[in-house]
């Protein structure tokens, strides 16, 4: 049990570390594309390596599912992590938009290939804890370091005169420190007991709760405001100055980190019923952030942060629940997937609202999350939990 535990927090500190590097970069990156003389457009185009990163989780998580080896897992999450190493601090020297907005994507490509493997692990890890409370406490450890990077990009933009660059560079420490956890982990833990399971289910296994949760998250998240765009609205509309855009997303995550836990002992105590608040929360968003007034922009932050703090603790522990123990790297891919395409279509759709007139983003935002709720609501009093 205490090896256990020790991998778990190894595990913790892994994250910790890539969030400081990745959620640091992610903090500028719309303000970033803008200081290359990118448009809006092109700043929700950030979602695109959302989406390519969530392929990139469908695709690993197949790959896992078919291949069934330990080995694999831990491969397709160190290689991931290593993508992460060379993809931010590269970001100092992109010099233009297309080469800023193709490291994006190179890092989200890096983050879809080893989630699917790490949460995989994670679960495993967990059981003893209780799902909802373990990924709570992961994501804590996450957060903790999705609070720190942008607070570091704060420091260094101002400490350098407003060099984005000198940023970017910085992160490279942490990168390299999560690597180092990372290889520790795999030492201590190297034989994953749930990927040996042999199959029980033929084809996919997804039953209809799966898919009615799938809807759900599909239209919650396409109505979710990416941060590229809440950072690019910020820089345009220069409410708040550039360092103040990376404290705001510092904001986001500490909420994230806050909330964590008790969202998923909520989860453990009350199920799917719990998710709720997320399309709720979600909604509000634009119309805090278009209201313009600072106390209603960081109102907006605590909204992402809550929203953002559901997705990596609740709807991640709810996967196991909804599918059988031999299929949860496919499940993981495949929420990966739909993850990934909505807030990449929906990113895309809030960019070109954006250019048109922001004020807009309150009525697309509500079309879509409304219908989430109810769904939510009708799959709470059905959902049946698959052991």
């Amino acid at each position: 049990m205490r090896k256990v535990l020790t991998v778990f927090i190894m595990l913790g500190l892994v994250s910790l570390l890539a969030d400081i590097t990745y959620e640091g970069a992610r903090s500028i990156s719309g303000a970033y594309i803008k200081v290359l003389e990118g448009t809006s457009l092109v700043a929700g185009a950030i979602m695109i390596g959302e989406f390519l990163g969530y392929i990139m989780r469908f695709l690993s998580g197949v790959a896992a599912d078919r291949l069934r080896s330990s080995k694999v897992l831990w491969a397709f999450t160190i290689s991931g992590y290593l993508i992460n190493l060379l993809a931010v601090p590269s970001l100092a020297f992109a010099g233009r938009w297309e080469f800023a907005l193709a490291l994006l994507f190179m890092e989200r490509i890096g983050k879809g290939l080893r989630t699917p493997s790490r949460d995989v692990i994670l679960s495993e890890v967990m059981e003893g804890l209780g799902r909802g409370k373990g990924f709570g406490l992961h994501e804590v450890m996450d957060q903790l370091g999705a609070f720190t990077g942008p607070l570091i990009v704060t420091l260094a933009i101002t400490g350098s005169g407003g060099s984005y660059s000198q940023a970017f560079l910085v992160l490279s420490i942490p990168a390299i420190a999560s690597i180092v956890s990372l290889s520790i982990a795999a030492t201590m833990y190297p034989k994953v007991r749930s990927i040996s399971v042999e199959r029980a289910v033929l084809g996919w296994g997804f039953g209809r709760e799966f898919k009615l949760f799938s809807i759900a998250l599909s239209l919650m998240t396409a109505g979710y405001l990416p941060w590229s765009i809440v950072s690019y609205h910020l820089k345009v509309a220069q409410t708040v100055g550039d360092p103040e855009i990376a404290m705001l997303y510092a904001l986001a995550m500490a909420v994230d980190a806050i909330i964590a836990f008790p969202t998923g002992y909520l989860y453990d105590r009350m199920g799917v019923r719990s998710l709720i608040v997320t399309p709720i929360a979600a909604a509000l968003i634009p119309l805090a952030l278009i209201n313009g007034s600072r106390i209603y922009v960081y109102s907006a932050a605590v909204l992402w942060g809550v929203v953002m703090g559901v997705y990596e603790t609740s709807m991640r522990a709810a996967i196991p629940d909804l599918v059988h123990e031999s299929k949860r790297a496919l499940a993981y891919g495949v929420y990966g997937l739909i993850y990934g395409a909505s807030w990449m279509l929906g990113g895309l759709i809030i960019g070109a609202i954006h250019e048109l007139n922001p004020l807009y983003l309150t009525v697309y935002s509500a079309i879509l999350e409304i219908p989430s709720v109810i769904l939510i609501a009708y799959l709470s009093t059905s959902m049946k939990i698959i052991k």
